[in-house]
């Protein structure tokens, strides 16, 4: 996720972006044209996908969060200083105010 290209760093937003709509589209056709060997598996991932898009703007920011910590290595409290200091560390681009803000939904919206 990136700050919005035009404001300051002061301003900065973090956006969510999907694309769960086509997906679903795409897998709900796929399940329409496909044989008895393919179905139960393409109803599967129809599920999952809906489940997914079912998703709130902060619960994917707070996902996102997660899992930037985690891929920065952050195994400790995600409401410390550390890692608001790992997240920065991991998204050198994003603000001070916008990470503060990151971390709060993260905290919000449990896994």
């Amino acid at each position: 996720m990136k700050a919005i290209a035009g404001l300051s760093r002061k301003y900065d937003a973090v956006l969510a972006i999907r694309d769960a709509d086509l997906v679903a589209a795409a897998l709900r056709q796929a399940l329409a044209d496909a044989g008895p060997e393919e179905r139960p598996g393409l109803e599967r991932a129809v599920a999952v996908v809906e489940s997914t898009a079912a998703a709130t703007e902060n619960q994917l920011r707070a996902r996102w969060v997660r899992d930037r910590l985690s891929a920065a290595g952050f195994t400790g409290d995600i409401a410390s200083i550390a890692a608001l200091k790992a997240l920065r560390q991991a998204e050198p681009g994003l603000s001070l105010v916008s990470a503060v803000q990151l971390q709060k939904e993260a905290l919000a919206h449990p896994e």
